[in-house]
């Protein structure tokens, strides 16, 4: 199968815990089998302005941060991706799959720090001069299942409580019911091999990568 003549960006959401990162390496080996060129990338982070950024949002020490400068340190971070590493890789034909994008400052931002998601949506698509992805995999686990996935020491956001959990996961679902052309629910309780079988039939389904 050869690259496709244009680029596509498909992320991966979810609380922290659900898999994601895991499900994004097995679908980039995937696809990079099919003789696709893949960029795997993280928000926030991806380059070395980003990864800065995600350093100082993440330190537990930060406790202090306001909402208002969280979503702009995201932003920018995010614009930073956006211009360097995704941009210049949809020009090239290849997939880009990222850890995280837009979708997580609506959820965490908009949703879980209560900033709405009108205004975050409004920086969101100003930082990244509205690139959206082509799909978004929303993986959903029981508070149950990502309790027992998160045995590390939390970062600033993972301390943020069950409530703020809560907020994060009603603006997931919100948005998943929203964005239905373009976000596609992924039910990740299930083990790694079985929750995997779901995300590549719809990545399938949708983009035809895997030419189904």
């Amino acid at each position: 199968m050869g690259e496709p003549e244009q680029g596509v960006l498909i992320t991966f959401e979810g609380i922290d815990g659900c898999g994601k990162s895991t499900q994004l390496e097995l679908l980039a080996a995937d696809l990079e089998s099919l003789g696709l060129e893949v960029v795997r990338t993280r928000e926030p982070g991806g380059t070395r302005l980003g990864e800065a950024i995600r350093e100082a949002l993440l330190d537990a020490r930060n406790d202090g941060m306001s909402p208002r400068a969280e979503a702009l340190l995201y932003a920018a971070a995010r614009a930073q991706l956006v211009e360097e590493v995704i941009r210049p890789a949809l020009a090239a034909g290849r997939v880009v799959l990222s850890d995280r994008y837009i979708d997580s400052s609506l959820a965490y931002q908009g949703f879980g720090r209560e900033l709405g998601h009108d205004d975050v949506i409004l920086l969101s698509a100003w930082a990244t001069d509205h690139l959206f992805p082509d799909l978004t995999l929303l993986l959903t686990v029981t508070p149950e299942v990502r309790r027992t996935r998160m045995k590390r020491v939390s970062d600033r956001l993972e301390s943020g409580g069950e409530e703020f959990f809560h907020k994060v996961e009603e603006g997931y679902r919100r948005l998943a019911h929203d964005h239905r052309h373009r976000i596609r629910v992924v039910d990740a309780n299930a083990g790694i091999e079985q929750v995997y079988e779901h995300v590549r039939r719809e990545v399938d389904a949708a983009l035809g990568l895997f030419g189904g």
